[in-house]
């Protein structure tokens, strides 16, 4: 992801302005090579130059100097401007030109972000507005595991983007429209003739409310046939059927958000209700480029290169999934102006999203480059399974629920902690704070460590272990760091200021190395959209970081 401002923080940009001077006095007729920088994972050096082999394939022939991709590396490395980042570098193999980093430049660096703020390394992305559509429950259902993928990977992304200085809009697009809630309506009218005794104790659990509704509407034929009717009522605007409707959706709103805050997530809801008055405009829009076409009934986009076409009205007139999307991403790019609008579903709805994506480019919002803006993105993700292989599920072959999930991480982590003897050394606040904070970052962590798109199997022990890439090894680390601070009994924000950084050590240099790597490592999570690359990156911190504490005593 190209940057534009100025990032001093991000060591491979900084190398790429350095290599491209370099580059440039090489093979100056060539004017189309960009600096191509990794860091390194073997013994020569901190980060390497791989362009020689791909310039020599580019050159050779053309009566080039050169006889080969390893003169070209040298030529590289010998036409490199001074550098006070730099050194010393070498060429290896075919051509690949190794940098070693000043140690004294990278203490200077470490030091000014320490003063400035961590801030001064965040990515600076050519991205200015994002829309992250993510958690999404549906109204009158419980949130259950699946929505904590959608919920903590969203909040995730949408995190790192605010920290890259993106003004981000979190969208929750409740399932909160539809037929089922005909059969809601209805049930709810005949539990309580009187409106005003329908509230949130009587209605009592919501999960079982939507089953009881279901259980008449598929035994009942008259029952039925009033939930139909109920449904039109709905869509016309009768105001006894939009505020039992209203009254069911804010029922739900608390049980959501009493989860949001269990793990601190913010969002703003915009559900599938709010995008109705757009869809006839935005049909109309694209009917006017030619782009809908009739299909046994239906309105339809048909797209290249699959088999089914995308339906936007279905042969009854009614709308669906794909009208209230394609309103959804109208709005979204002409009234809120996103530039980047990130879709968080699991992995089965990807076709959907392609189909949307590929109907919006045709229609000339999106851009047909994916690498440039406005674009949309799906960020898919696997199931939670059981230690049987299979979707996590309940004794009675239930869908876990979020809050039981919750539950009992937070009981498993207090139960660890009194083990420990913290009961006695702590109020009954301080334990449940800590055992709320550990369960919950151990649950949110467990998930994010994985490559979103893989399935996981779920595991309590494993998730609370104290040992491995886990929550709790991190937070063990982050309260050694603290507790070193703490003894020292230093000012740190003074210590920041007068102090000096020294890297002599092999430990010290490694872990300051890994610090540099920060700001590259959430440009290439916000690339490819995979938090557990940050995950990834945290663990490695604490692991050179124990070693440093190790092998560095503080005295």
């Amino acid at each position: 992801m190209a940057t534009e401002e100025e990032n001093t923080g991000n060591v491979k940009r900084e190398l790429e302005k350095v290599f491209d001077l370099a580059l440039k006095a090489t093979v100056p007729n060539e004017t189309d090579v960009r600096p191509l920088i990794a860091a390194c994972t073997a013994k020569f050096g901190d980060y390497q130059c791989n362009n020689a082999m791909g310039l020599w394939s580019k050159i050779k022939g053309k009566g080039t100097e050169f006889k080969g991709p390893q003169p070209v590396g040298q030529a590289i490395m010998k036409n490199l401007p001074p550098s006070e980042m730099i050194e010393s570098c070498s060429v290896a193999g075919p051509g690949f030109v190794n940098v070693v980093l000043s140690k004294n430049w990278m203490a200077k660096n470490i030091q000014k972000m320490l003063v400035d703020g961590i801030e001064t390394w965040a990515p600076k992305l050519r991205v200015k507005k994002a829309v992250v559509d993510f958690s999404s429950p549906n109204i009158a259902k419980e949130m259950h595991v699946g929505h904590l993928r959608s919920t903590i990977i969203g909040d995730s992304l949408a995190r790192m983007l605010e920290f890259s200085n993106v003004e981000v809009l979190r969208r929750n697009h409740v399932g909160d429209w539809g037929t089922q809630f005909g059969m809601l309506i209805e049930y709810l009218f005949e539990k309580f003739p009187n409106s005003e005794d329908a509230n949130e104790t009587a209605i009592g659990e919501l999960q079982e409310f939507y089953r009881r509704s279901k259980n008449r509407f598929d035994s009942d034929p008259a029952f039925k046939e009033r939930a139909q009717q109920a449904v039109v009522r709905l869509q016309s605007g009768e105001p006894k059927y939009h505020e039992a409707w209203a009254q069911i959706c804010e029922i739900s709103r608390k049980e959501f958000d009493k989860v949001y805050k269990r793990l601190r997530v913010d969002l703003e809801e915009k559900g599938e209700s709010f995008y109705n008055p757009y869809i006839p405009g935005v049909i109309d829009e694209l009917s006017k480029q030619g782009l809908v076409e009739e299909s046994q009934g239906a309105r339809v986009i048909f797209i290249e290169g699959v088999n089914i076409p995308l339906i936007i009205v279905k042969s009854d007139g009614g709308f669906n999934y794909a009208s209230t999307d394609l309103a959804a991403l109208w709005y979204r790019l002409n009234e809120e102006k996103a530039e980047w609008i990130i879709y968080v579903t699991d992995v089965g709805q990807q076709l959907h999203f392609d189909m949307v994506f590929s109907a919006a480019k045709r229609a000339g919002w999106l851009s047909a480059d994916d690498s440039t803006y406005p674009k949309a993105s799906h960020v898919g993700f696997g199931l939670v399974l059981g230690e049987d292989g299979k979707r996590l599920r309940t004794r009675f072959s239930e869908v876990v629920r979020l809050v039981d999930l919750l539950d009992e991480a937070k009981n498993r982590s207090k139960a660890v902690l009194i083990e420990r003897g913290k009961d006695k050394e702590w109020t009954e606040e301080e334990l449940e704070q800590t055992a709320e904070a550990v369960g919950y970052g151990a649950a949110k962590y467990f998930d994010l460590k994985n490559n979103r798109l893989t399935n996981y199997t779920f595991s309590f022990d494993q998730m609370l272990n104290d040992k491995g890439n886990t929550a709790v090894y991190l937070l063990y680390a982050h309260a050694r760091i603290c507790s070193i601070i703490r003894k020292s009994g230093k000012d740190i924000e003074e210590l920041k200021k007068t102090g000096s950084l020294v890297l002599d050590h092999a430990d010290e240099r490694a872990l300051g190395l890994h610090l540099l790597h920060f700001s590259e490592v959430i440009e290439e999570a916000l690339t490819n959209l995979l938090p557990n690359v940050v995950c990834e990156y945290l663990y490695n911190l604490s692991e050179y970081f124990t070693r440093f504490y190790s092998n560095c005593q503080v005295q």
